[in-house]
Parts: structure tokens; C-alpha cells; sequence
């Protein structure tokens, strides 16, 4: 069973850091893209921010140049260092992967639990 675990939320004030982590779990053969969304209340799930096995970066325009993706493959981890941090920022954020779990299956996408952030004036 595929898990993606996710850790580093919290409550931060306004100009401050969090970095999330998202860990994926349990027997699989490969990740492809692995992302961070968010939802905040009364809003759709939103792409924040993510990155292919490659190493190829993509970014919402909100969080151009406050935010940095990363990845490290050999944990199957995927990292979202936030940084001037907004009270718009505040979400509750998810983990997202493209994992293949069998040679004769096909990627699909799996979803951590979700954390939340919040950012205070």
C-alpha cells in the first residue's frame, strides 16, 4: 500500500518560514512528477508547485520566487520551503505523486493527507 506522509506544517506569522516534506511509502517502482497543492476554505485545490523525476520546476505565480521545490530520489521525498510567507498562503497543503506500483499497471496519482499552514498578521 502506497502512502505519502507529510510533516512541517504549522502556524507562522507573516514574513516567516515553513518547510513541508512529504515522504512516499510501501512498495512501488517508480515516481514520476511529485507536487504540492493547496486548498484554502471556499477555494478549489490549487497547483502550488511541482517537479519531475527529471528535475524540470514549475510554480504557481503567486509563489514565484518565495517558494523553492525540491526532490530527493533516493528518499522518494519531495520538499516546499516557503518562505515570505503571506496570510494568503494560508491552505491546507497536499502532497501529490504519479506512482507506478506494477510492471503492468499504468501511473497514477496519490495524495498525502494534507497539512496545514497558517499564516497570521
Amino acid at each position: 500500500q502506497v502512502q505519502l506522509v507529510e510533516s512541517g506544517g504549522g502556524l507562522v506569522q507573516a514574513g516567516g518560514s515553513l518547510r513541508l516534506s512529504c515522504a512516499a511509502s510501501g512498495s512501488f517502482f517508480s515516481i514520476r512528477d511529485m507536487g504540492w497543492y493547496r486548498q484554502a476554505p471556499g477555494n478549489l485545490r490549487e497547483l502550488v508547485a511541482d517537479i519531475t523525476s527529471g528535475g524540470r520546476i514549475s510554480y504557481a505565480e503567486s509563489v514565484k520566487g518565495r517558494f523553492t521545490i525540491s526532490r530527493d530520489n533516493a528518499k522518494n521525498t519531495v520538499y516546499l520551503q516557503m518562505n515570505s510567507l503571506k496570510p494568503e498562503d494560508t491552505a491546507v497543503y497536499y502532497c501529490n505523486a504519479d506512482i507506478l506500483v506494477s510492471l503492468r499497471a499504468s501511473f497514477r496519482a496519490y495524495w498525502g493527507q494534507g497539512t496545514q499552514v497558517t499564516v497570521s498578521t
